[in-house]
């Protein structure tokens, strides 16, 4: 399958491009190319090819002969939403809407939009599904929510979108993010010898490995249309939901001389639990199976092995909301975050 990734020289797209190279698609990514020195260590066996290109100025006829495109391409995560939200809502609604649309004029079939289980927001219910009321918090969750929507307004019997509403992400990618909570709870026990909480690790939060993110995304791409046709599948492993005092005590346990330092209330009120007992029984080919134990593990093995540093950690190259800042007040880009001529 000819398949084609935004977003794709980011923390999810490099390890995802990966997984579909290795069961044979013909993979090509588009990335405006924000996170491209956040490379921490060798983890590719093929590079694919890149259209280093931002999706505002993809062209329709550029999207011809594809058979499928995930949509990865963001702002992504609620600090750096917070930001500028007036071009956080350009970038992750009307320009993610804009891109399917001529997505479906060139043809492409299947469409696979990478959403989050923040759409939940503050749960009403024990445990959410699929079927729950919503309730975005933030304006990167609102996005999601409103691209979701869109998307299921296009679909007819030419273009097929598939909705995965991923947990939040953690595990090892040469283009690392360490502003995810396992990866920087790991990460700053291994450079700083603690493990600190901002807040007073009570809520809850559903977690995915970002593997079994990508085989989720492969899953979806193969499985027969009137499966997965405007169908919302949450992202993540059976019983993957966890406080986040309960992800200190595993750092802990990879990191037994850290000791555990928890912070108050900071003021962010969500807090859910998620079922994913649907994409476990009906995606056919997928089942998620790695666990925050194995995340850290793997994560303290990267470490060690490239020796990661207090200023590597602290560096703009591995914080979304960091680089964002300093592409910004270096001049580099606009106030839309778009390139300039300097």
């Amino acid at each position: 399958m000819k398949v084609l990734i935004t977003g794709i020289d980011g923390y999810i797209g490099t390890v995802l491009a990966q997984v579909l190279i290795e069961k044979g698609h013909e993979v090509t990514g588009i990335d405006t190319g924000f996170y491209r020195e956040g490379w921490l260590y060798n983890g590719t066996a093929v590079l694919p090819k890149v259209i280093n290109k931002d999706i505002r100025a993809v062209t329709t006829k550029e999207l011809k002969g594809y058979d499928a495109v995930i949509h990865l391409a963001d702002l992504s995560n609620d600090p750096l939403g917070f930001l500028n939200e007036k071009t956080t809502y350009s970038i992750n609604h009307l320009a993610a809407i804009e891109f399917a649309k001529k997505a479906k004029a060139a043809g492409v079939k299947r469409y696979i939009y990478s959403s989050s289980c923040s759409v939940y927001g503050i749960a009403t219910e024990d445990m959410v599904t699929e079927e729950s009321s919503t309730n975005p918090q933030t304006t990167y969750a609102k996005c999601k929510l409103l691209v979701e929507n869109g998307l299921k307004e296009m679909a007819d019997n030419t273009f097929t979108p598939v909705i995965l509403r991923n947990a939040t992400v953690f595990g090892a990618s040469p283009r690392l993010r360490l502003d995810l909570v396992v990866n920087s709870l790991t990460g700053f026990a291994f450079v700083h010898k603690e493990i600190r909480l901002s807040s007073d690790g009570k809520p809850w939060r559903p977690l995915v490995h970002i593997l079994d993110v990508s085989e989720a995304f492969a899953a979806a791409l193969t499985a027969p249309a009137e499966t997965v046709h405007k169908q919302i599948f949450n992202v993540g492993k059976n019983n993957g939901n966890y406080r986040i005092i309960d992800v200190a005590d595993i750092v802990k346990t990879e990191f037994p001389d850290c000791e555990i330092t928890v912070g108050e209330s900071n003021g962010d009120t969500r807090s859910y639990r998620v079922s994913f007992e649907k994409i476990n029984t009906k995606l056919p080919g997928f089942s998620a199976s790695r666990d925050v134990l194995y995340g850290v593990k793997e994560l303290k093995n990267i470490f060690t092995r490239v020796q990661l540093t207090k200023d590597q950690f602290e560096s703009r190259s591995y914080t979304r909301l960091k680089m964002i800042e300093y592409l910004s007040k270096t001049g580099q880009i606009t106030s839309e975050y778009l390139w300039t001529e300097k």
